[in-house]
């Protein structure tokens, strides 16, 4: 599997440079899809502090360790749930990005192609 971040940033360098251009009535559903999840994502974020409670294991080394592990792997760096929400977000920003950008692009493309034979 790719690295789903890169391979959205690509597709909006791509859409910014002009190598992508996609018909605005045609994409617009997939926009609003993308918009959605986002949404839902951003909602998710702002509840995942909740996540880094400690459970209440016990007064106890073990229980100690363990409620701070659990709460780590929910609300904190690396793998946890709060980091993945955050990756899963920056994919659906460029993945909006690009296809706004590549909407924009798509008359401004269809000219250029249509242009060689306008001389005819």
């Amino acid at each position: 599997m790719g690295n789903s971040l890169a391979d959205a940033n690509a597709f909006k360098n791509a859409a910014a440079q002009g190598q992508v251009g996609i018909d605005p009535d045609a994409a617009q559903t997939v926009l609003n899809k993308i918009r959605t999840g986002k949404d839902a994502i951003e909602a998710l974020l702002q509840r995942a502090g909740d996540l880094g409670q400690a459970p209440k294991l016990g007064n106890n080394p073990v229980g100690n360790a363990i409620a701070a592990k659990v709460a780590n792997r929910a609300d904190g760096g690396g793998d946890s749930y709060a980091a993945a929400l955050q990756n899963l977000y920056q994919q659906y920003e460029a993945a909006e990005s690009g296809i706004v950008t590549a909407m924009a692009r798509y008359h401004e493309i269809d000219q250029a192609a249509a242009e060689p034979f306008r001389n005819v």
